[in-house]
Formats: C-alpha cells, structure tokens, sequence
C-alpha cells in the first residue's frame, strides 16, 4: 500500500512539472521585455496561451485547417481574427471556436469570406509586416516607447496594428504605417491610456 502511495505521489508531481513547463511561444519573457511592454507577465502569458490555444483548437479541426486560413492575435485579452474562409458557415465555427477560449475578454472578426491567399500574398504580407516594424523601430521622438507596446500583423495588404498606447503614440504609428509600400488599409485595435 506504501508502495501504490508513493507512486501516486510521484505521477501526482511529475504531472505538475510537465504542466508547469508548457511555455507558449514567444520570447523569453524578461526584465527588459517586460520594461518594453505596458502588460503585466501574467497578461503577455495570457494572450500567448489564448493564440497557442486558439491554434491547437483550429487545427484539430481538419475541415477548417485543410479549407480556410486564419491568424490569431491576441493582446490584453482583446483577440483579432484575420484570413479567409470560404463559407460563412465555416467562418462562423471559427468564431465559436475562438470565442470559447479562456480569457478572451473581445473578439474581432475581420475574417474574409473568400478562398485563402496564396503564398506570394501571405509572403508580401511578410514584407509589409517586416517593413513597419522596421519602420516603427525608428521613433526616437517619443519617450519611452518601444516598438514591442504595438503588434503588427498583415493580411492581404491590410495592416492591423494592436498595443496599449497614449494616443500620441498611436498617431504616429498610423502615419508610419501609411508611408510604408503596398498597404491597402490600416485598421487599429488600440486601447488608448489618454
């Protein structure tokens, strides 16, 4: 009986250690990201186990994984939801889907209705993605602002721009945005701190 107790008990701690060692990805959160970030350490694990979540989620389901392409993006617990899926239908179970996940305070739907891209578009969208974090790496006029307080991500040339950010802030990153090759639109999903 000793035996079956102190086995338990290790199965018990080696299932604590394997959960406690799931990092979603992202880079290693640190003293200088968190510096370089307006969101606390628990939030930053939050939006990476909502996108790491959503993904595994989306993927189980081969229909939506072989027929529809979809980004997750999370920040503060607001999730943005971009790509293609040729049915309402399928776009609607994408929804529910991500709409289901633990922590998700809001969800926006900029999913298309449409075939997904090819890969010279997803590969330009890239570049565009790229070329305003370069663009954005080059404020020098604002004080404490990094770069990494806004998210960037492209989808068929549209620019969505996420963060925590004064207003100020976010008037610059639009007009950077704008300047850079080949963006169609800019849509922003800030929360303002002014």
């Amino acid at each position: 009986m000793k035996q079956i107790f102190i086995l338990l008990l290790l199965c018990q701690n080696l299932l604590l250690v394997a959960c406690t060692n799931i990092t979603p990805k992202g880079p290693e959160i640190t003293a200088q990201l968190l510096l370089e970030e307006r969101r606390s350490r628990e939030a930053i694990l939050s939006d990476r186990m909502i996108e790491a979540e959503a993904y595994s989620e989306l993927n189980s389901e081969r229909y939506l994984k072989e027929q529809c392409h979809v980004k997750i993006n999370a920040f503060n617990g607001t999730v943005l939801v971009t790509g293609q899926a040729p049915s309402e239908e399928l776009s609607k179970n994408i929804m529910t889907i991500v709409q289901a996940i633990a922590n998700v305070k809001l969800v926006h739907n900029n999913l298309i209705i449409d075939y997904p891209t090819d890969t010279a578009t997803r590969n330009n969208d890239e570049l565009i993605t790229e070329g305003v974090k370069t663009a954005l790496n080059q404020i020098r006029t604002i004080p404490d602002f990094y770069p990494s307080m806004i998210k960037v991500n492209t989808e068929d040339s549209v620019v969505y721009l996420m963060g925590l950010v004064h207003r100020e802030e976010g008037t610059i990153a639009i007009k950077i945005t704008k300047l850079q090759p080949s963006v169609k639109e800019i849509v922003t999903i800030f929360e303002y701190l002014d």
